[in-house]
């Protein structure tokens, strides 16, 4: 029960990373809706407050990092969801504050006898909307989108060609010299092109940027804060990454990409199938999203396909299955490829500035 003239709470539990929030944002707003008089408190990184803010359904972000025990003064919240997993140690940490109603996941494990049963194939974003549903909470999937955060981005950042290098484990990461000849296409074809990354991807991003033969000033990464990232893909003209939350942050902008899937694939984790703006490749083999190396299946994606579906964002038409595009390339890039391979064989000197 809410203490005098305090309004009830709702917590959600979702310390995860960047990409984990965008992908429970339909979530968020079914619960903003079905509980408007309640004070919604989200418990994860406070880095992520900024976005979010942007999606307007959470009043408050309780500082929160992966299954560590949560403030003690969270304790008789009214409502708590476990967006997090599906127990027992996410389920744990709920039950320590007392809440009046646990929204979750069954885990017997935890004392959750009843609720909606986990499916281990579900698309992260229907997953938890689902679980909502089953537990009497409407919510619709498909509201994804973020408003574009009112910051000015100069002319110089904008449509750009953002290429993303990093993510959170080596095993979605696809190789730095395949990123490069990606970037060096796009500078060839006329496009401006940016480097990005979180403030541990720098050395990285620079990597790329040297391969490509582009300036010092092409790289971004550890130069933005959340907000301004936001605000930068949304004034961009294409993304290209990994499995990582930039993937997500382009879809919530709205803003076309092109992602590599390696051990996961784009039916569990990938942008919305029904939207023509995303281009999702994927070679079909599954394997350990955390592994210490490259999947081979990521590996299996060629430099080719990337660049016939950056074309293909171009055109408009209908996503290109992986092996379909290799057809496609088959067909006339050795010229433009020859030229944007160059930087491989002998690397240009930093030329520093930009």
């Amino acid at each position: 029960m809410a203490a005098l003239g305090r309004p009830p709470r709702l917590l959600v539990l979702r310390a995860l990373g960047l990409g984990d929030l965008l992908t429970a944002v339909p979530a968020l707003r079914a619960l903003a809706d079905a509980f408007p008089t309640h004070r919604r408190l989200l418990a994860c990184s406070r880095a992520l407050a900024p976005l979010a803010a942007l999606a307007g359904a959470v009043d408050e972000v309780i500082d929160a990092e992966p299954l560590q025990p949560l403030p003690v003064a969270l304790k008789d919240v009214e409502l708590a969801v476990n967006l997090h997993g599906r127990g027992p140690e996410s389920h744990e940490l709920l039950h320590l504050l007392h809440p009046e109603r646990l929204v979750a996941f069954a885990c017997p494990a935890a004392g959750v006898s009843s609720g909606p049963h986990w499916r281990p194939h579900e698309h992260e974003v229907a997953r938890w909307c689902r679980m909502l549903e089953e537990s009497g909470i409407p919510a619709d999937p498909s509201r994804l989108d973020l408003p574009t955060p009112p910051i000015r981005v100069p002319a110089r950042l904008r449509r750009l060609t953002i290429v993303h290098p990093g993510a959170a484990a080596p095993a979605r990461r696809w190789p730095a010299k395949r990123f490069a000849v990606v970037a060096r296409a796009q500078a060839l074809a006329g496009r401006r092109v940016a480097i990005t990354g979180g403030r541990g991807e720098t050395a990285l991003a620079h990597e790329v940027a040297r391969i490509a033969g582009l300036p010092n000033g092409a790289v971004l990464a550890g130069h933005t804060g959340l907000r301004d990232l936001a605000a930068m893909v949304a004034a961009a003209e294409r993304v290209v990454c990994g499995d990582t939350g930039m993937a997500h942050l382009a879809t919530a902008m709205r803003t076309p990409s092109v992602v590599l899937f390696g051990p996961i694939p784009p039916s569990a984790w990938g942008p919305p199938s029904d939207r023509m703006l995303h281009r999702a490749l994927w070679a079909g083999r599954h394997g350990d999203p955390h592994g210490s190396h490259p999947n081979q299946g990521l590996l299996e994606i060629e430099v080719e396909e990337v660049l016939s579906a950056l074309d293909d964002l171009d055109r408009g038409s209908a996503a290109l299955a992986p092996a379909t595009a290799r057809q496609v390339v088959a067909r006339g890039r050795s010229r433009e490829l020859r030229a944007a391979r160059q930087p491989l064989q002998a690397p240009p000197r930093d030329r520093g500035g930009g």
